[in-house]
């Protein structure tokens, strides 16, 4: 595949000549190459994207062995064969080739028109390759197409190739890509673009590539060659020779409405271009030296760019004084109204169509020569500032996220009563004097099947919502919006008792629309970085990742990814204590767990004491499942009673906390059945109160009573609707209608149970405490009908399967997890 690559050398654009004239009778014979010229197109124009790839970073790749990245452009309309080509390469820091981790340089595929990284080794998790290189591609846009109204796929491909004693010799084995990652960039965003664009390709290959993407809409001149790089290595803009047209020769071939549309695209995209360049400028600090002294005014054209003061009909264009009828003016108006993206601006349009053809010409070179002026401008301030200009670039990323998956999750804050207390026979008052509700004998309806019904519902709204069109669509999520997890997320205000004091007790949430804070990732080499301050200490991070029921230490995998993709700098422990022993009793599961964690967190300070000491912890726990329950069975332990202090964030993914009484669903009833029969899993004795005959001496009704919640500063609650594996009550830690109309001592215990949780959650012992429900609804439509989505065991393993209800949370509330 190789033989017909063509091996590179990127020129820096700050030392190249701004416009290079190369012809094949010049140039030396040693560097000559064939120079194909084409009749040339009047007013053709180009869109040429800049891929900065700066980091591979490896989260969770599961195998070792020689990695590269595949990148190729593309239009989405498949009525256009023309494909992105690779115009421009810019290496930035030269890579170190002799190194055992680095192969060879980049090359493109003159077949595909794609773009190869160099080749790297991956030996071991959390693994940076610096790979700091620009490939820009340029998608040509003949004057008789005008505007494209079509999106650019942009398609990151992972090759990768295993081991070899001969290592020089990897490369012919890069045939198939391990992976692929896709993004689609709207036809309105390719008049100019800056934007941070994060590369993860799947949760089988769970990596991280830090680039950004640059675009910019521009004039190509009036004569073109093939705008590829020269196998010498040099670059060749602009080429002309004598087969270039004169004015002349292009006026007379006629200008039309496609010429209007093309010359307000061009003027869009100046503005577009320095109005970012101004947002990043300010941003990071830095001026472009380049554009200080520019004269990027339009001359006699500036009234029409600036639009403040539409021409009317009639009136003078520079030196022109023509006047118009009222068919010419007609002509006019259904040109415009003709427009194919049926956009109008009476202001550029109307202005535009009075010029006369020499002046449309005048003013298509002028906005394309300041453009590509301003455009080669940001490329030398690029290179300059790159590392600011991707540490900005991610914030804006960041900040943006929470508002474009806000598609997906629906925020709602739902005041949490004070107290349950059981329904009596005279039911006559739903508060008595204490402020505490009474539940009523009324439920009406399911909350699982309500709580299913609200998702399917904002599923099938999701088509009718409006999409960003000006930023870039990760094809994961947007490829099919219908398919993606849909998110509850219930925010809880608390009745505080009001004998408390009013400080402690504050424990309201913030509103969803508060600006969340924005993270900042700490990488060594260039990317975002947090404030460590003097030498005196760091905040020791740490998050335990806790299996379920016969789970393995790996389970949570794409959850704990999720959370170092936000917080690099977190200290990540996937228990292995009780890997292959679930079956016996919590308490022994919880003591494994806390010795676990105790011989974690120690050998972490102990390191940290070598660098400045630890000056605070903040230790959160995630648990799957019955994980939930050890995790709270070994926050009992009085081992952990000195860490207790230092709790900071719970989430729960589906766990059984109130146990499985008034569990629905019979067929997973009998198979508990089944396991205490014939295996006599301890367990499932401890989840069905069946481990002691009288109630209040059992496992989970003492557990309630323990203060294994009340130290959290963030409890977040997950549970699923369609999840029959775990009572949806029991996940949620809320009140069980079957439990209301339940007069017996069962019913009595479960209140006493829900109360002492919920006491805990409301505890007075930190001045804001963040608790949250999350209920995800994912699409089992394509698994259709079989015995795992019957008994909801689907649903059960679907939060270990994907990781887009994790990133939706994450990213909407990331002062939770930092």
């Amino acid at each position: 595949m190789f033989r017909r690559m063509r091996c590179l050398v990127g020129l820096d654009p700050k030392s190249a000549p701004s416009r290079r004239i190369l012809s094949s009778k010049s140039a030396p014979s040693s560097q000559r190459r064939a120079v194909v010229f084409k009749p040339p197109d009047m007013l053709e124009t180009l869109h040429e994207i800049a891929i900065y790839i700066h980091r591979f970073h490896n989260l969770d790749l599961f195998q070792q062995g020689w990695y590269q990245i595949k990148v190729s452009v593309r239009w989405e309309d498949s009525s256009r064969e023309s494909c992105g080509t690779p115009a421009r390469v810019v290496q930035y820091e030269a890579p170190d080739v002799g190194s055992d981790d680095v192969l060879g340089i980049w090359k493109i595929d003159d077949a595909d028109h794609s773009f190869y990284t160099q080749p790297f080794r991956i030996k071991y998790a959390r693994q940076d390759v610096y790979l700091c290189v620009m490939v820009s591609f340029n998608l040509l846009i003949g004057q008789d197409e005008g505007p494209s109204t079509s999106a650019v796929i942009l398609k990151f491909e992972l090759m990768y190739a295993p081991f070899l004693e001969n290592g020089y010799e990897t490369q012919t084995s890069f045939d198939v890509p391990a992976a692929v990652h896709e993004f689609r960039v709207p036809y309105k965003a390719l008049l100019g673009l800056h934007s941070y664009c994060p590369v993860h390709f799947d949760v089988f290959h769970s990596v991280l590539v830090d680039l950004t993407i640059h675009i910019a809409f521009l004039k190509s001149g009036t004569a073109t060659s093939s705008l590829k790089v020269p196998s010498t290595g040099n670059m060749v803009e602009n080429v002309a020779d004598e087969h270039s047209q004169t004015p002349n020769q292009i006026l007379n071939q006629g200008l039309g409405s496609k010429a209007i549309e093309i010359i307000n695209s061009l003027l869009a995209s100046r503005g577009i271009l320095l109005a970012e360049l101004q947002k990043i400028s300010e941003a990071i600090g830095q001026t472009i030296d380049d554009l200080q002294d520019a004269d990027l005014n339009l001359g006699r054209f500036e009234l029409i760019n600036s639009s403040l003061k539409p021409r009317l009909p009639g009136s003078s264009a520079g030196s022109s004084n023509k006047k118009m009828g009222v068919g010419q003016l007609a002509g006019i108006l259904q040109n415009i109204l003709e427009k194919s993206d049926g956009m109008v601006d009476f202001g550029n349009d109307v202005m535009l169509y009075t010029l006369s053809k020499e002046e449309l010409l005048d003013l298509f070179l002028t906005v394309g020569n300041q453009l590509s002026f301003i455009w080669n401008a940001f490329l030398n301030f690029h290179r300059i500032n790159r590392i600011k200009i991707i540490e900005h670039l991610y914030d804006v990323w960041a900040a943006d996220r929470k508002a474009e998956w806000s598609i997906w999750t629906v925020h709602s804050k739902i005041d949490m009563p004070t107290h349950y207390l059981r329904s009596g026979a005279d039911d006559s008052s739903h508060r008595n004097s204490l402020g505490k509700v009474v539940v009523s004998r009324k439920f009406s309806d399911d909350p699982a099947q309500s709580a299913i019904s609200r998702a399917e519902l904002h599923r099938k709204s999701i088509a009718q919502m409006k999409i960003n069109t000006r930023s870039i669509q990760d094809m994961h999520i947007f490829g099919d919006p219908s398919r993606v997890p849909v998110v509850l997320i219930e925010q809880h205000v608390m009745n505080v008792p009001q004998h408390g004091s009013s400080k402690n007790l504050s424990l309201n949430l913030m509103d969803q629309n508060d600006t969340a804070a924005l993270p900042r990732r700490p990488v060594e080499h260039g990317m975002p970085k947090v404030n460590s301050g003097k030498r005196s200490g760091r905040v020791l991070k740490v998050v335990i990742f806790v299996h379920g029921f016969q789970g393995h230490h790996l389970d949570l995998r794409l959850v704990r990814n999720q959370w170092l993709l936000l917080d690099p700098g977190a200290e990540c422990l996937m228990s292995e204590a009780n890997e292959d022993k679930t079956s016996g009793d919590f308490r022994e599961m919880g003591r494994r767990l806390a010795e676990e964690v105790i011989t974690f967190l120690k050998k972490k300070m102990d390191k940290l004491a070598r660098y400045g000491g630890c000056k605070d912890i903040k230790l959160s726990f995630v648990g799957h499942s019955i994980g939930n329950i050890i995790i709270r069975s070994a926050l009992s332990e009085s081992a952990m009673g000195p860490f207790l202090k230092h709790l900071y964030t719970y989430v729960s993914l589906s766990g059984p906390h109130l146990g499985y009484w008034y569990s629905s669903n019979s067929l997973f009833n009998s198979g508990l059945w089944l396991l205490k029969k014939l295996k006599g899993a301890q367990c499932i004795h401890q989840l069905t109160f069946t481990d002691d005959q009288d109630l209040p001496n059992t496992f989970f009704y003492k557990l309630c009573k323990q203060k294994t919640l009340e130290n959290f500063k963030n409890i977040i609650l997950l549970s699923s609707p369609q999840d029959g594996y775990v009572p949806y009550h029991s996940a949620r830690i809320e009140l069980c209608p079957a439990s209301s109309w339940d007069n017996s001592k069962k019913a009595q215990i479960f209140m006493e149970m829900l109360n002492n949780c919920l006491d805990q959650i409301r505890a007075p012992t930190s001045e804001r405490r963040v608790f949250m429900r999350c209920d995800v609804n994912f699409d089992t439509s394509l698994q259709g009908r079989n015995l795992n989505t019957i008994i909801g065991r689907a649903a059960h393993i679907e939060f270990l399967e994907t990781d887009t209800f994790a990133k939706f949370i994450m990213w909407s509330f990331p002062e939770l997890f930092l």
